[in-house]
Parts: structure tokens; sequence; C-alpha cells
């Protein structure tokens, strides 16, 4: 070991003796400081403009724009400077035949000059812990972990670019093409992760021995056996090819000896690379103090009720626009969607079956007129070289479905996961038509959940003019309903939807017993008496509801209501909005709702409205025995307007004569009661447009709606929190910090300042002590 240390220390001296080694310290730490200065500056930006800080650890260190995260991204620019002379030098001055000479094994000598620049490494990580300390005195609730994982992940990379660098200086005697050939290793690596995926067997290898993005986890917070594993198995490997280089330099040995000896070194590392990222082998910290790169709690718990097999398959058309996600070459970008829920049930298979069928597709089939499917599969298999017999056909497809009672015409043959476990229940998850496409973790939750908890069953009545929950027109309830593309949509947050006739049941048949929410929306048509009275004992028994009413429907709804001690009110609720008709409302939650409800009181903070274009007011009467609390309502200067119908042309004002006067009129309430063990809850909502395609659909610049939350948080509680699921996570707690507007100067002096001049002090010390002797 002395004799490591002491090739280590001879190797620093030389280091520091030189100007390289201190002109990269200079520019990494003034680089840094620039970096964090202009940081620091935004957010006492964000402060003077009174916008409340988020994750400062983050976004100060190790976030996406944190100092280290740009550092990171920069060393491979500075390391092949640095270790480019570790062996070259030794070559070209012919000090090898010295070492070679003396009595110094190959492993002390690759050791020991490998030692100097884990050295350095610790020093570059000094200089970032300057700022460490700097914003842990500065921010309130500093998550410390989060930020050492950051400065771990760091080092590591240093030191596997030291250990490569090492390794290339081994092979020449040129200094710069040694820098040079590092810097091709170190692209190769980066680029390996797109090698072969095509190919089932090299997939894996390649995909592992990536270097890209291997510290990103560490600067997210997550340390994760398999990521640290892969540093110390890529720094062995360039070790042990580095000792062995300097082995068959001192000693004879044929080709075939030395080509067995690199290549079982590179077997050793792939076979210790397969073991180590084996999900059933792999541990995971996650260091945040939120724990954001963990699963929630709700699905932490879904995934613990999961017992037995869990197996993920991915059907994939090659006529839907999305089959390219799910080709060989992009399996393992897939796999990483799933990789938190992977973490909780390591045993999760994942499977792909590749079809061709009919899909909405209308440009494809723009692009090839007159052509079947088949033909048109064979002509994208030529396009993109893909074999056309991996693909089934669709009578081949339904041999393997229609056994396992999987419909995908149901799903339109769409791009779509299907969760199936060991006990046969099964669980579709869809893509979506947005901007992020992929299923977020209340999406992929939802879906598990439904087969360990018993699925909410929605029905939608209909027969009397209802709304329909299959077209797309603008006063439809589709979107939210049962749209597959849109990620929000009731069977895409664990709801079982469906529609319920009245009319075509005999009088007796009351409501089904598996329903357990009906929606009654905007009634044309009038309900018969046998009717009313099975909407009537859905009630008596405990069933929930959702009733929504629209201006000239009073009549017909009123019947259907009576029983919870509601009236809908002639006339349609107006108010003045500037821009805007009178009819068209834009309302802020109640107090009791935002205290009650997360996502309400997130409503107001960011200033979204609930938007109703036109409503109707309702009278509640309490002695029903129902409960009831008031979720939205106008302001006061709002009005029910008795006579005035055309809000275009006609300006309404209020008419004491016939009653009308300025008043907050309550649009959304919810009833409750308790029946046996199971309390009810009863919505009714004073508008139908609200939840219409139209409104979900509409955006307004100057005025922020978000309709959608209204429907969603009404079904949560509908379901007694179970669906939608909840994915939500704390806010961070380092949301403050302790410095005021004048802090940046003296930020700017310390890191872009005298930390560089110290360095270049220390530099100009060493040479003029070197320069005495």
């Amino acid at each position: 070991m002395k004799t490591i240390w002491k090739i280590a220390k001879a190797e620093l001296n030389t280091l520091f003796c030189s100007p390289i080694a201190w002109l990269i310290l200079i520019i990494f730490a003034f680089q840094a400081g620039l970096t964090f200065s202009d940081l620091i500056a935004d957010q006492l930006r964000y402060l003077a403009l009174n916008y409340r800080p988020y994750n400062l650890t983050g976004s100060l260190l190790v976030g996406y724009t944190g100092v280290y995260s740009d550092m990171q991204n920069n060393l491979y620019l500075y390391i092949p400077l640095l270790t480019m002379g570790l062996m070259s030098k030794e070559y070209s001055s012919g000090s090898i035949k010295l070492l070679y000479s003396s009595p110094i094994t190959n492993i002390q000598i690759i050791i020991g000059k490998y030692i100097s620049m884990i050295v350095y490494a610790l020093i570059l990580v000094v200089i970032l812990f300057a700022y460490f300390i700097y914003t842990a005195c500065v921010v309130e609730n500093f998550d410390y972990s989060f930020a050492l994982t950051g400065i771990l992940g760091i080092f590591l990379l240093v030191c596997a670019y030291g250990a490569i660098g090492l390794f290339m200086s081994t092979l020449t005697a040129y200094q710069v093409v040694a820098a040079v050939g590092t810097l091709t290793i170190l692209a190769v690596l980066n680029f390996m992760a797109n090698v072969g995926q095509n190919i089932d067997f090299v997939r894996d290898l390649t995909y592992w021995l990536s270097l890209a993005g291997r510290s990103d986890k560490f600067l997210q917070g997550m340390i994760c056996s398999e990521d640290v594993f892969y540093f110390i198995i890529v720094i062995a490997l360039f070790l042990s090819l580095s000792i062995l280089k300097l082995k068959f330099e001192r000693s004879c040995s044929n080709k075939f000896e030395k080509t067995f000896q690199y290549v079982g070194v590179l077997c050793v590392t792939l076979l210790l690379g397969y073991v180590t990222s084996q999900p059933k082998l792999m541990c995971y910290y996650d260091a945040t103090a939120t724990k954001a790169n963990t699963l929630t709690l709700p699905s932490q718990e879904v995934m613990q009720k999961m017992d037995g097999g869990l197996t993920l398959t991915t059907f994939v058309n090659l006529l839907d626009d999305n089959f390219n996600r799910g080709m060989p070459q992009n399996r393992n970008w897939e796999i990483r969607k799933f990789e938190d829920y992977i973490r909780f049930k390591p045993e999760m298979k994942m499977k792909y079956v590749y079809y061709y069928d009919h899909a909405d597709n209308p440009r494809l089939y723009a692009q090839h007129p007159g052509k079947t499917d088949k033909e048109i599969a064979q002509s994208l298999c030529d396009n993109y070289d893909y074999d056309f017999e991996m693909f089934l056909s669709p009578e081949e497809l339904k041999k393997i479905t229609e056994p396992k009672g999987i419909d995908l015409e149901e799903e339109r043959n769409r791009f779509v996961y299907l969760f199936e476990r060991e006990n046969g229940q099964k669980a579709f998850l869809r893509i979506y038509d947005d901007n992020q496409r992929d299923p977020f973790e209340a999406q992929i939750t939802s879906a598990l959940k439904t087969m360990v908890a018993e699925a909410p069953l929605v029905a939608f009545v209909n027969g009397h003019g209802e709304r329909d929950i299959y077209k797309g027109g603008e006063r439809d309830y589709s979107a939210f309903a049962k749209n597959l593309t849109f990620r929000h949509s009731l069977i895409n947050q664990g709801f079982s939807v469906t529609t319920l006739d009245l009319k075509a049941d005999s009088a007796a048949t009351d409501i089904p017993e598996n329903i357990d929410i009906i929606v009654i929306a905007d009634v044309r048509e009038e309900y018969t008496p046998e009717e009313i009275a099975k909407v009537q004992r859905f009630i008596a028994r405990g069933g929930d509801m959702v009733i929504t009413c629209e201006p000239r429907r009073q009549p017909l709804m009123n019947p259907l209501v009576a029983n919870l001690g509601i009236t809908f009110m002639p006339g349609i609720v107006v108010e003045e909005t500037e821009g805007y008709a009178p009819n068209q409302l834009f309302l802020n939650p109640t107090e009791t709702a935002m205290k009650e409800n997360q996502e309400f009181y997130r409503m107001v903070r960011y200033g979204s409205k609930l938007a109703m274009p036109g409503a109707v007011q309702f009278q509640i009467n309490d002695s029903c025995g129902f409960k009831s609390s008031v979720l939205f309502a106008t302001t006061p200067k709002a009005w029910n307007e008795l006579q005035t119908t055309d809000f275009v042309d006609d300006k309404p004002v209020i008419n004491p004569e016939t009653g009308e006067r300025a008043d907050s009129i309550p649009l959304v309430v919810r009833l409750s009661r308790q029946v046996g063990d199971k309390e009810q809850r009863i919505f009714v909502c004073g508008d139908a447009d609200c939840m219409a395609n139209s409104e979900l659909t509409t955006s307004r610049n100057d005025m922020p709606t978000s309709n959608f939350t209204l429907i969603s948080e009404i079904f949560r509680e509908l379901s007694f929190n179970e669906f939608p699921v909840d994915d939500s996570r704390p806010h961070p707690y380092d949301d403050k910090m302790s410095i005021g507007q004048g802090a940046l100067i003296w930020v700017q002096i310390i890191f872009m300042g005298l930390i560089p001049v110290g360095l270049l002090a220390g530099y100009v010390i060493t040479w003029w002590r070197r320069r005495k002797k």
C-alpha cells in the first residue's frame, strides 16, 4: 500500500506542478460560480415578484437546472485533459522503462495513478461542497440527503471518467491522442444505448453498458444499487484493461492469450452487469425529503395487495399511429415508464404482441388509397425494414385474445397495455391524445387498482334526451365519461361506465344492485311515474347520484328531485362579466369546498374558475333528511333572470317587481345522509353544459377555467376517495430563503471571485516554490 501511495503522491506532485490541473480547477470553480449566481438571481427575482419558491435544494443545486447538474454536463471536457498524461508521458519520456525495471507490480502502477485521479475528484467535490454549505445556510428546511446524493453521483462519474482516461493513456505515447481517445470512448458509451436495440440478446447488454444518464438518478435524489454497481464495474473494467495492457508489454504473450484475457474481463463485466441489473436484486434509497422518486402511498398500497404473478402485455398495431412506441428498439425506454412499479413488483413480466388490423388512422389510409390492411402493413414493413412475419394477422390475433376474453376492437385497435394477474384479472392501460401521451402514476395505479378493489360502476341514464356518453357533440359527455384517449375520463381513472335505459325494463324491475352511481343530465322528455319510482327506490336504498339541469328543463327535472328537497326554479342565473354574455358564469369554490378539498383550494390559488354557460337556480329544503354543502356559488352580484331570454342583443336588468334580487346563488351542492352503514352522497348542479365536451375543450386566455376539477372531485367523493387515485405529493419543505436582494453581489464575490482567485493564488504559490527550488 505504501508503494501505491508513493506513486499516487508522485503523480499528484507532477499534476499540480503543471498549469493544466490548476487551470481546470479555476475554470471549473468560475463556471460553477457563474451558474450559481444566475440561479440565486432568478430566485431573488421570483421573491421580488412575490412568487413562492419551490424545491430550492433542487432548483439551486441538484435539479434539472441546478449547479451540480450543469457542471455534470461539462465534466467530459475536463477529465480527458487530466488523464491524457497519466501513462502517455511515461511512454514519451522513457520513464516507463524505469517503472518496469523497479520492483513495482502492474497493479500498483495503475492503482497508484488512479488514486491520484480520485484525490483530484475529491478536490472538485470540495469546490461543489462550498455551494452545499452556502445553500444549507440560506435555505430553510434544506434537503441535506438530496444534495449529498447529487454530490455522490458527480464523484462516481468523475471516477468513471478517470478510469476510462487512464486506460486510453496506456494505449499511446501521445497525450493529445489519449485525450481524443478518451472523448471518443465517452461518446461511444453514451451512444451505446442506441446500439443493437432491435436484437433481443444484444439489447439489454448495450443498454446496460451505456453511460448516458447514469448519474442523473443521483441528481434526482435516488440511489439505486444498479447504478452504484455500474460505476464500480465500469471502473474495475477499465482498470483491469489497463493492468492487462501493462502486463502484456512486460511479458511475451501470444495474440490468443491476450484476446482470451481481454474477452474474459469483458465477459465477467457483462455477467456482473446482468446480475446487478436484475430487478429482484436491486435496492433503492430515495434521498429526497418528500420521497419524490417513490410511488405515493396509495400506489404502494395497491402494489402490496398485488400478490401472485403480474404480466404487462403491450399490444402494438402496426397500422396505429403510435406503433413505434412498442417496437423492439424502444422496449427499454418503455420499461423505464414502469420502473417505479417494478421496484415494488420485481417479478412483473413484460410481453409484446405485434399485429396489424384496421385502425382509426385517416392519415395512413389517405397515404395508401385502395390498399387493404395487409398491403398497407407490408408496405410499412418495407419502409421501416421490419420483418412482416413478426406481425400477426387479425385472424391469428383472435386465436390469442378470444380465449382470454380480450377484445381489442373495443380499444379501437389502438396501442394499448394490458395488465394481467395470475388469477386471470385484467385491466387495460392506454396512451392519450395530449402532449404527454404516456400514462402517469394516477392512470397506471388506477388500472392496477381495479384488479384489487371493486371499480365503481357509473350508469348514465338515457332514453329521455339526456347527454350521450358515446357521441362527440358539443353537449355530449363522451370526453369525461367514455373517451379512450382522454386521460381524465372516468374509464381511465378506474371507473366502470355504462348506460341505463329506464324504459327498457318493466315497472317492477329496480335499478341493478351492481350500479353504484347514476347520472341524470339534462332531461328533455318527461319520466313516467314508474321510472320516477325506480329512481326514488335507488335513492331510498342509498344509491349515489349526479343530477344536472339546464334552463327550460326545470318542470321535467323537479319530479325526480322532489324527495331530495331540491326544486329547480324558473329563469336563468346571470351575472355581469366584462367581455362575456351575462348568462356565462364563472364561479369560485366556496370556503367550505376549499377547506374540504385540496384541489378546489388549488383552483382558487391558481386563479381558475368553474365555467357555466347557462345555469338554473335551485332551492334546498333541508327537512328531507339530507345535509347540504354548497361547493360553488356566484358572487352576491348575480341574480335569477326571469324575463330576458336573448343575452346577445338584450341586456338583463334586475326587476324587483318579479322577485329578482342580487344575491350569491348556490349552483353546485352536495347532499349527504347516513343510510345504514353507508354515507349516501348526491351532487346537484344547476348546469349540465359545464361537464359537456364543449366546455371541457374550451380555452379562454383571459379567464382560465378548470371544469374537470369539479368532475374528478365529484366522482372522487362518490367513490369515497378510492378513484381517481390520488398521486399528489407534499409540497417540498425547502421553500424559503433567508437572504435579501443585496445578497447577490456577495454570492458573485465569493463564488466568482474569491474561490477562483484563491485557486489561482494556490497555483502561483506552487509555481513560485518550485521555481525557488
